[in-house]
Parts: structure tokens; sequence; C-alpha cells
């Protein structure tokens, strides 16, 4: 590919997906049939674990990120493992279900795991939405809009004095001397050349 920011102009949401146990940002998701309770596809990165806990708790909240976010829910839901942090311990949820739901979203979608499809790097997790509340009218935040404004949405502090690169797509930290040439993102999958040496 001639250049792989080309990618990031196929612009969609920005989006929390709960389930029990976990959670993460996600930004693939689409509405895939009509009716009362319609099917959405949602593609979570096979490394994320909240694709390990969608598969076992076939269950979800799927939340609606406003553009008005400053950019918290996306650092605590994005930038780190819930493998390694609590995330529910930062912020403010409601609870429907069993499954939390962030406070200043736009909404919420319940959904129940119909299917799953493999998607090489991702799973693409067929759902239905059975329910679902709107809290406020609010522009949703878009994939084109986070990437337009990702610096200040998502501040990355590095550890002073160590050489660090980070990745421009999901804020992921590398520490050492030299990026390896063939370094993966474990976060995001995104290959080196889309890492910049912090300054």
């Amino acid at each position: 590919m001639k250049n792989k920011k080309i990618k990031y102009k196929i612009s969609h949401g920005v989006y929390v997906v709960t389930t029990k146990d976990g959670g993460c940002v996600v930004d693939a998701v689409s509405q895939v049939s009509g009716g009362e309770e319609p099917l959405i596809s949602i593609a979570i990165n096979k490394g994320n674990y909240t694709n390990e806990l969608v598969s076992k708790n076939k269950k979800l909240i799927l939340s609606i990120v406003p553009e008005s976010n400053d950019g918290n829910l996306i650092k605590n839901f994005g930038h780190q493992s819930m493998r390694d942090v609590n995330k529910f311990e930062t912020g403010e949820y409601s609870e429907v279900n069993g499954i939390k739901v962030p406070e200043n979203v736009i909404g919420y979608l319940e959904c129940v795991l119909v299917d799953t499809i493999d998607a090489e790097t991702h799973t693409l997790f067929i759902v239905r939405a059975i329910d679902g509340d709107m809290y406020n009218d609010e522009k949703p935040m878009t994939y084109a809009y986070y990437q337009d404004h990702k610096d200040e949405l998502i501040k990355v502090e590095t550890e002073l004095g160590k050489k660090a690169y980070v990745c421009t797509i999901c804020g992921y930290v590398y520490y050492g001397e030299e990026l390896p040439k063939d370094f993966v993102c474990p976060r995001c999958g995104v290959d080196a050349s889309l890492f910049k040496l912090q300054s």
C-alpha cells in the first residue's frame, strides 16, 4: 500500500464496548439490518481482552461517544487493558442488566451475540440490539474527527529520560533505543511505520 494512512479516511464512529469484567474503544461498527431489533457488526482486535470477554459473555453494551468528549473515556478504554487495570475504577457508570454504561455518552445499545466472523486480525461480532436509550442529541464523534483531534484527545505522557516511540493510532508507547522495523502494535495492530519518536 503506497500510503497506509488512506485507511483512516474510511470514516466511521468512535464507541465504547462494555461487557461483564471489561471494555474497550472500537471504531468499526455498522448497522447491517433494520427492524425493531437490528443486527450490528462490531470488529474487535483478536489481541484485545474484550474480544475474549464478549465471546464468553455473549452480551455487550455499545455506547456512542460524543464529539464533546474530553478524551478521558478514550484514554481509559483505549489505552490500557483490563488484564492490567480495572478500567471501571475511573469515571462514573450506570448499569444495564449487569453491564456498566459510561456516563457522558450520547446513549447506548444493549446487544446480544448472534454470530462471529473471523476477519484476520479482528473478530467481527454480529450482535442484535435488543434495547437502548438516548441521553442527549449531541453530535457523535466520527473516526475522522478523532484522527484530526487525537493529539488533544489522547495526550500521551512518557517516562522522563526514556526514548519512547508512540503509536499515532492508539497511543501505545514502546520504550527502547530503536523501534524494530517489524514491530506490530500489540494494542491496535498497526506496523512500525505508524509510530512516532516522542520528542
